[in-house]
């Protein structure tokens, strides 16, 4: 091996840590307020309603504004859009730590989330095109493990922050990530564009309303019941702007989603998985983390540390289960994934009772966790290859937008379902949670399992015809290098 060879390897390795620190960041962010939310609650006096936006204020602009983050990227250079996006992800992180108000808080989250939606897409294009074409399925493999270990550390970090200093630590812990990051990017991360030099401003605007004014609906929803106003306006006014979006797409000469995508069914089934998954672990891990904290009686902390059977497993799956895409097929690694994870869930909503013990719970959330791991090593490494090579970052932005959405879609739903049924019960506080989190528990059973089924329908087909070729819909293998 060449000096030159080595050095080029050794530069490689620098640019996937420079592009995986800021995307573990991102990913810690989604989750690490769970089990600070009583304590945000019990500061700021708010009820679950007002809540909720702590999650999703940065989980809508995240969702929202995927999809120009990845657009920018290819416009105006995809490492200067990544340093952009870690430097207002830091500074919004230090606003979120000073909040003296859940208004200001969700302000900053907000920001936060669109820092983050100029990180992840780009970030994933940039560490697959650090390294070479033999270890470009790796590369994808250690997104999808660094993405887990920020899930699975989310919960346990937010936890013992509360408990041990403060809520708005789980912010600041942000602040030196990103100082690191930075000088780091700029040494060993590669500019890099798209093809395309124009920005379609009017789609970019269009799906970004759409994603905010449906969610929007749905939280009016959980407030005020389906019928009044506020949710039919928010609703209606979704369904118009995603119309206007798909008109918008096919008339621009820059889409932001090429319309051949469309036709390419793991590109859109791998989607409609990550919607599906992410609205049943989103939104139930929202209401478990407060569960464990409310009628199971346990400390911030202590609550992070019962759901790592369920977040932890990501790290241990990933590597193994990505060996196996090229063997299996990626569908039929996220469809199982899927099943798991309805299981474990059905599993929970099934013994669930006021006075449940945690043991009884521990399988249910490993088999979850399993689950999680599955998709998350079959859905990136399908989506990437089934796009051609130039197309990378405007596919990772829209895969990232349905995960965000569907996040964002599951705790907004299961917060209109847990609120009915919360009210409904007049058995004290204790039961009445109990009912909701069950009722809130089954319907996300429901939708993944539906992304059970979609992933069935992904063929398994070897890579015939080269990369991003229409035709092809399965996955080079992924190889993740055992130590």
């Amino acid at each position: 091996m060449t000096t030159a060879t080595t050095a080029k390897g050794s530069t490689s390795v620098w640019a996937l840590i420079a592009t995986s620190l800021p995307m573990f960041m991102v990913s810690l962010d989604n989750l690490v307020v769970t089990n600070a939310l009583p304590a945000i609650s019990e500061q700021f006096e708010v009820k679950q309603s007002a809540l909720q936006w702590v999650m999703n204020g940065y989980v809508l602009a995240f969702a929202g504004l995927l999809l120009a983050g990845a657009a920018l990227g290819d416009r105006f250079g995809r490492r200067r859009v990544f340093l952009g996006g870690v430097v207002l992800f830091t500074a919004s992180s230090v606003a979120c730590a000073l909040a003296d108000s859940v208004g200001t808080l969700v302000a900053a989250r907000v920001l936060q989330g669109a820092g983050a939606a100029a990180i992840l897409p780009v970030s994933l294009t940039l560490a697959v095109a650090a390294v070479s074409r033999a270890q470009r399925n790796m590369a994808v493999g250690v997104w999808g493990g660094v993405n887990g270990l920020g899930i699975a550390f989310g919960p346990l970090a937010g936890g013992l922050v509360t408990e041990q200093i403060d809520w708005s630590w789980i912010f600041w812990i942000n602040v030196p990530v990103g100082v690191i990051a930075l000088p780091l990017a700029l040494w060993a991360v590669k500019e890099s564009r798209g093809n395309e030099r124009e920005l379609n401003v009017v789609s970019m605007l269009l799906v970004t309303g759409s994603v905010v004014a449906a969610v929007w609906g749905i939280v009016s929803a959980a407030d005020h019941g389906w019928t009044r106003t506020g949710t039919l306006v928010g609703l209606a006014a979704a369904l118009v702007l995603a119309v206007a979006f798909v008109i918008s797409e096919r008339a621009s000469q820059a889409p932001l989603i090429p319309t051949h995508m469309y036709r390419v069914p793991a590109f859109v089934l791998s989607n409609v998985v990550s919607i599906t998954m992410y609205f049943g672990v989103f939104g139930s891990i929202f209401f478990l983390t407060q569960f464990l904290q409310g009628p199971m009686g346990y400390s911030p902390f202590e609550a992070g540390l019962r759901t790592l059977p369920w977040t932890i497993a990501p790290m241990i799956v990933v590597p193994l289960a990505t060996q196996f895409v090229d063997r299996i097929g990626g569908g039929v690694l996220q469809a199982a994934g899927c099943a798991l994870q309805g299981i474990g869930l059905g599993w929970i909503a099934f013994i669930l009772t006021p006075d449940v013990g945690y043991g009884a719970m521990v399988p249910a959330l490993a088999l979850a966790g399993i689950g999680m791991g599955l998709v998350f090593a079959g859905n990136p490494a399908t989506v990437i290859a089934s796009v051609r090579e130039n197309e990378h970052n405007k596919a990772s932005g829209a895969n990232n937008t349905s995960r965000e959405f569907g996040g964002a879609l599951g705790v907004a739903a299961l917060t209109t379902v847990f609120s009915h049924r919360f009210a409904g019960n007049d058995g004290g506080p204790e039961a009445a949670f109990t009912d909701g989190l069950e009722g809130a528990l089954w319907i996300g059973v429901a939708v993944v399992m539906l992304g059970a089924v979609s992933g069935l329908f992904i063929r398994h087909r070897s890579a015939q015809g080269g990369e991003g070729d229409e035709s092809v819909v399965e996955p080079k293998p992924v190889a993740v290098p055992v130590a």
